[in-house]
């Protein structure tokens, strides 16, 4: 019926591209959810298992804090292929009338080098092997949140995510899909000794795992072990350095423990704008949370009065493309910085941007303001604290390298780097790369509305912009605003939509120049989670129906 249906569509749509690769088991219509009420706690997340987690620890005395490290533990086990001990993290947390913000993305190592890169790999950096990793800081994430809001010891809030690696766990379906196309991409591509690990970790039977089928992850269960006993520091400064070290140095890896132990997630201060009298707030860069505010502060202007309208679509992809050029342009490591986000953001400039959307599709390009896969999930509870919170190994599990006998994929958030010398975003010793993945919170007059956030790589400011304005400009519940078909601006004037998109809108588009391709496959449209509290203390939740989405409430 699926597969028909698609036919019938493609059919209807007269003159837009056909994504190429269509698979019809992979395809689904958004279904239709109510939104989830809980009133002494909430998690939203992609995974059952892992929100049931973060739910048990908050019945066990823990607060939202231990609720997203538990949940985030888990995820690790239950998506690996989305995230893992070896990616990297970013957090904002509403904790007493207070929004703080936590960057546990790593440097590059200090025996990297951009020169001998360009010769090896030309222009571009590679998304496997050794050359993308940097220092994971999902571990230090953890262990600094425990240490500064948390209520319960780690070795408890790691529990459940032990229990599921060690005595198994039933693989979801999305994720056991995204999982098969891994392994056989990987079976073609994987040779290189450093990479062979991956087989015998992630697919001991020599495929992927099936819906449903139990998996088991020994030596993952013996790194949480570690990394409760020793609050994180091991990965940093002890055993589990020690062998990342060890199998780098051997199969002629960059990063060193002397890299890891130099390193700390580090608390800084949130970045924001207003936005029709709410409060957008987002990790400020290296991260790409800026352009989410460049954009939405370039529509802001604009007055919108229905979502299914296609000059409120055509505003909303002129917007995005000028922000994010500039974000591509201008985000890398805010020590390596010419612009900055005060510039960035700046009246003067904002307008100078907003002056360019014109009545048709534009080619962006970057402005001058001087005159960077996935899980993201949140968890509430009822003494007023909340958590948005993504962490990711990057392009699905990463660099493929996994450190023998401990399960730690490492991630290859350095292919976000770039090699030429003239970027900021150059790759370097100790500097961090363009990062992509970005929490993201709403509030009002001082009080949080909650969390909210869309994975999914280059999706992600793209997806959070249309969850706003679905909730701000066009009153959508957060469950509705979760389901709304989506867009994508994939570069130049190519647009993706999403399959059920209002085919007049998508056709008055093409019009106005854009370049539209429809996609059945809503994969690649990103997964998102929202939490929004009321002025009672309700709370109230909605998932992505997308994926295997589940909301644990209490």
């Amino acid at each position: 019926m699926v597969a028909d249906e698609c036919i019938k569509n493609e059919q209807i749509i007269r003159g837009f591209k056909m994504w190429p690769e269509f698979d019809a088991l992979s395809y689904k219509y958004p279904s239709r959810r109510r939104v989830v009420y809980g009133k002494n706690g909430m998690v939203c997340t992609t995974q059952p298992l892992a929100a049931g987690a973060g739910l048990e620890i908050m019945k066990k005395g823990g607060n939202a804090v231990d609720a997203a490290i538990a949940t985030a533990a888990c995820l690790t086990v239950t998506e690996p292929n989305n995230n893992g001990i070896g990616g990297d993290a970013f957090a904002l947390c509403w904790i007493k009338d207070k929004l703080y913000g936590l960057n546990a993305s790593g440097p590059a190592p200090m025996a990297v080098d951009a020169a001998k890169f360009r010769e090896k790999y030309g222009e571009i950096m590679p998304a496997h092997g050794w050359a993308p990793v940097t220092v994971p800081g999902i571990p230090s994430a953890w262990a600094e949140l425990s240490k500064r809001f948390g209520k319960l010891p780690l070795k408890d809030v790691l529990a459940p995510a032990i229990d599921l690696a060690e005595n198994g766990f039933p693989v979801a379906s999305s994720t056991a899909y995204l999982w098969d196309r891994c392994f056989n991409e990987y079976k073609a591509e994987f040779n290189a000794p450093e990479l062979l690990h991956w087989f015998n970790t992630f697919a001991p039977k020599g495929r992927g795992p099936k819906p449903g089928e139990i998996m088991y992850l020994k030596d993952h269960a013996e790194t949480l072990r570690e990394l409760a006993a020793t609050g994180c520091e091991s990965f940093y400064q002890g055993a589990l350095a020690d062998e990342i070290d060890s199998f780098s140095k051997a199969t002629g890896g960059y990063l060193r423990k002397e890299d890891l132990a130099d390193f700390r997630a580090e608390w800084v201060e949130p970045i924001s704008v207003d936005y029709r009298g709410y409060t957008v707030s987002e990790i400020p860069p290296n991260g790409h949370g800026l352009v989410v505010l460049m954009a939405l502060k370039i529509l802001s202007e604009f007055k919108f009065t229905s979502r299914e309208d296609a000059e409120t679509v055509h505003k909303q992809l002129e917007a995005m493309k000028l922000a994010f050029t500039d974000g591509k342009r201008y985000i890398a490591d805010p020590n390596y910085m010419k612009a900055t986000v005060e510039q960035l953001l700046s009246d003067e400039y904002i307008e100078t941007r907003r002056s360019l959307i014109g009545k048709t599709a534009m080619e962006p390009m970057p402005g001058q303001p001087y005159s960077g896969d996935t899980v993201y999930f949140c968890t509430a509870d009822c003494e007023g604290n909340m958590v948005s919170f993504i962490e990711s190994n990057y392009k699905d599990f990463g660099s493929g390298i996994v450190v023998p006998g401990t399960g730690i994929a490492l991630h290859d958030r350095g292919n976000n780097f770039y090699l030429d010398p003239k970027s900021e975003n150059c790759i370097a010793p100790g500097k961090k790369p363009y990062h992509t993945i970005i929490p993201g919170f709403l509030s009002k007059d001082g009080k949080p509305v909650g969390p909210f956030g869309v994975m999914g790589g280059f999706m992600q400011p793209q997806g959070q912009l249309q969850v706003v304005m679905n909730t701000v400009d066009f009153g959508m519940n957060p469950q509705e605003a979760l389901d709304a078909p989506r867009w994508q601006w994939t570069g130049g004037k190519k647009i993706e939509l999403e399959m059920g998109f209002d085919q007049s809108i998508a056709e008055a588009l093409l019009r106005k120049g854009h370049d539209i391709s429809i996609l059945p496959d809503s994969y690649s449209m990103g997964r998102g989670q929202i939490i929004w509290r009321s002025e009672d203390g309700v709370l109230c939740g909605a998932t992505e129906p997308r994926s295997d989405g589940s909301i644990a409430a209490w």
